[in-house]
């Protein structure tokens, strides 16, 4: 029997342990000295890096879509604090310093949360589509991902999903944030907004540049390992000179993703055992 942590035997220690680890975060943004952004603009940076949208009402499995609902108005609070925000070189982004805490008191509703292996509400849930929509304009700029935790399940099927799996960003405030830095010489700007469908959204720059990133998806499989199923792929991406054509300058790996799936997909591949980043899973 697999030993349980002192946070799942009663709610009190769940909550001590999220605050404690809140604490300590709030300690580190007061004393490591990091710069973090933190100025606003209206107006626009002269040239856009990438731009991209997500689909905002989905369905998900059989959960209650008055929480896709709620999960609009949540995002329509959030993108408030991140919209038009600039990062000047040197300064780093982080998701849950602009957001801060999703609370009753500041407008936000219940919406589906990932929290202990299944999808259940909570208020603020949702807000991590907006993580997911800048970490992909993020890894099509030269700007640095420092910080950035993934779903550690997955667990909807695919419905109207057009990027590769496991190429978003999870967040909880505040200590499983979404971070990057801005180790260029030029200054970036995110744009967020609604439309009647989709959020939307867009990274700007204040200089053209001449190279551009090409993000693609390699190895993706479903397994079945004993009783359960499993999700993996790799995520590359291209360097690429504009005036070239699309030559190709590097090729990167982004991120390796290996997650149980809690649904029953089409095809699998059945194993008794595969070796994932060290580890052995049965």
């Amino acid at each position: 029997m697999a030993r349980r942590l002192l946070s799942e035997v009663h709610p009190i220690f769940y909550f001590l342990s999220v605050w404690f680890r809140r604490l300590i975060t709030y300690l580190m943004w007061s004393f490591e000295g990091k710069p973090f952004a933190s100025l606003k603009s209206t107006e626009k940076l002269s040239y856009r890096v990438k731009k991209h949208q997500s689909v905002l009402i989905r369905k998900l499995g059989d959960t209650d879509m008055q929480l896709q609902h709620n999960k609009v108005i949540n995002l329509s609070i959030a993108i408030e604090r991140i919209d038009g925000i600039i990062i000047r070189p040197g300064e780093t982004f982080s998701f849950c310093k602009l957001v801060g805490l999703t609370t009753k008191r500041k407008g936000y509703l219940p919406g589906i949360l990932l929290s202990c292996g299944e999808a259940k509400p909570g208020i603020g849930g949702g807000i991590c589509q907006i993580a997911n929509l800048i970490h992909w304009l993020v890894i099509h700029s030269p700007l640095t991902v420092t910080k950035r935790y993934h779903h550690s399940f997955d667990p909807f099927p695919d419905d109207r999903r057009v990027l590769p799996f496991g190429s978003g960003a999870t967040v909880f405030y505040n200590y499983i944030d979404y971070q990057f830095m801005n180790c260029t010489p030029y200054t970036f700007q995110l744009r967020l907004w609604l439309s009647e469908k989709c959020l939307e959204g867009e990274l700007r720059v204040d200089q053209n540049l001449d190279f551009a990133y090409h993000v693609f998806e390699k190895d993706h499989q479903f397994l079945k390992i004993g009783n359960k199923y499993f999700r993996k792929n790799e995520i590359w991406r291209n360097k690429i000179i504009k005036r070239k054509s699309g030559e190709i300058l590097e090729t990167e790996l982004v991120t390796k993703n290996f997650a149980e799936i809690k649904y029953v997909p089409d095809a699998y591949e059945q194993t008794d055992e595969v070796i994932y980043e060290g580890h052995n899973i049965t």
